[in-house]
């Protein structure tokens, strides 16, 4: 029987010092020489430990045991959990990373606003990648009205962004942009050898409301941006997920609809790997109010599961839903298994667990978490009120100790924090 537990409940550190080494199996003092400090916030609930990251330097991505971090002019890898960081390199641009990936081989993928680099060797030397068009031409990005905003091309708000497809990994994602950083194309990029090659997959319209007028999101009146030969316009990625079931990856995208057309959208794309070429279908476009203004796809079984961020005129559509693939038009066919009645976007499932965030700037809460550790049977939120008013989203797969990796973020974008979750038992 499924229950729904609304009750929000506030936690605050308790015994940071301690509980933080416990949880570890560590204490203090492991933690990297160059970088000591006070011990951070850490706490627990009934359903899993947290922890905020040591300060000194900001931990973008994690895989298995390895993490990629940067500070000031300088890019990290540790392999063992953040505890050591025996791999570095200067960087004068590390405060300008919008995004990193720590591939299954090691390769280390990390952009700034419009440039994508790669690491083979462990961060002992990193190349730029040049993106390829569908054509294969080089993609230039466009030259800014305001070089201070050149446009976020490939932030991306989940944080599993590669799969095991077909027995090769495979790295797909799309951008969130056209929020700060100046205006952006909005597309979808992917690799199919381990980052060294780097292709849009998908390129969406012009969308005439975020074009580089100068503006930190982009506006009406600048250079249009994006593929002139496509209707389907958006503002911004929000997810982008595969389903083994189908060999098929699906993206939502957001925001409104302005006047050119909804910008809310899903999309089913199948790779043909010997043509190495893409045929994507519009599933299925809507308003802001609606679920399918969503994030967090996550494929289990077979079935879809997303977390609507619906926004806009009430009534508001929102929830955490699953259905058959097939489905995904039908309302009527869709599981309503959660609603935490506030918009969000962001969600993970794995080994039966399913964690996801409130959006901080339309929630009662501070940091609000919603969690469930048996695949949706009850549910609990939390609110990490002690972290402030933050926006968790990035989320990433659990390391090898059992460790989700979290951004938070300031308002719903803008850098603040990193916190790791690991659920109890």
């Amino acid at each position: 029987m499924m229950t729904h537990e609304r009750k929000i409940r506030s936690w605050f550190p308790r015994a940071a010092a301690a509980l933080a080494g416990a949880a570890l199996g560590l204490g203090a003092a492991a933690w990297a020489a160059d970088s000591p400090a006070p011990a951070p916030i850490a706490g627990e609930t009934p359903h899993f430990w947290y922890r905020a990251q040591p300060p000194g330097r900001y931990i973008d991505s994690q895989r298995g045991s390895k993490a990629f971090a940067y500070a000031e002019g300088k890019i990290f890898l540790s392999e063992d959990n953040g505890r050591t960081w025996p791999h570095a390199a200067a960087f004068p641009n590390a405060a300008r990373i919008t995004f990193s990936h720590v591939l299954k081989n090691g390769n280390v993928l990390f952009a700034t606003s419009t440039k994508l680099y790669l690491s083979t060797d462990n961060l002992a030397t990193h190349r730029e990648i040049t993106v390829k068009t569908r054509g294969g031409a080089d993609y230039v990005p466009h030259t800014p009205r305001n070089p201070n905003f050149p446009g976020w091309y490939f932030h991306t708000l989940p944080g599993v962004v590669s799969w095991d497809v077909r027995g090769a990994e495979m790295l797909v994602w799309g951008n969130y942009c056209n929020v700060i950083g100046g205006a952006t194309p909005v597309n979808i990029y992917y690799s199919t050898d381990g980052g060294r090659t780097v292709k849009i997959a998908y390129s969406f319209g012009r969308n005439p409301f975020f074009t580089d007028d100068g503006s930190s999101g982009g506006g009406r009146g600048g250079t249009l941006l994006g593929d002139p030969e496509n209707p389907v316009i958006a503002r911004h990625v929000h997810s982008v997920a595969y389903n083994p079931a189908e060999d098929a990856f699906y993206a939502c995208t957001g925001d409104l609809t302005r006047g050119a057309g909804r910008e809310c959208h899903w999309l089913r794309g199948t790779y043909d790997a010997e043509k190495d070429a893409w045929a994507w279908k519009v599933i299925i476009s809507d308003e802001s109010n609606s679920r399918y203004k969503c994030g967090g796809i996550n494929f289990v079984d077979g079935k879809v599961y997303w977390i609507s961020d619906s926004n806009g005129p009430e009534p508001h559509d929102r929830g955490i839903f699953r259905c058959d693939p097939g489905d995904l038009a039908d309302l009527a066919k869709h599981a309503l298994l959660f609603n935490p009645e506030v918009e969000s976007g962001n969600m993970l499932i794995q080994d039966g667990v399913i964690i996801a965030s409130h959006c901080a700037p339309a929630s009662p809460l501070g940091t609000g978490f919603i969690v469930s550790t048996d695949m949706g049977g009850t549910w609990a939120q939390y609110d990490l009120k002690e972290f402030g008013r933050r926006s968790p989203t990035r989320f990433h797969e659990k390391n090898s100790e059992g460790w989700f990796r979290v951004d938070l973020r300031a308002g719903w974008i803008d850098r603040a924090e990193v916190i790791f979750i690991k659920p109890k038992p």
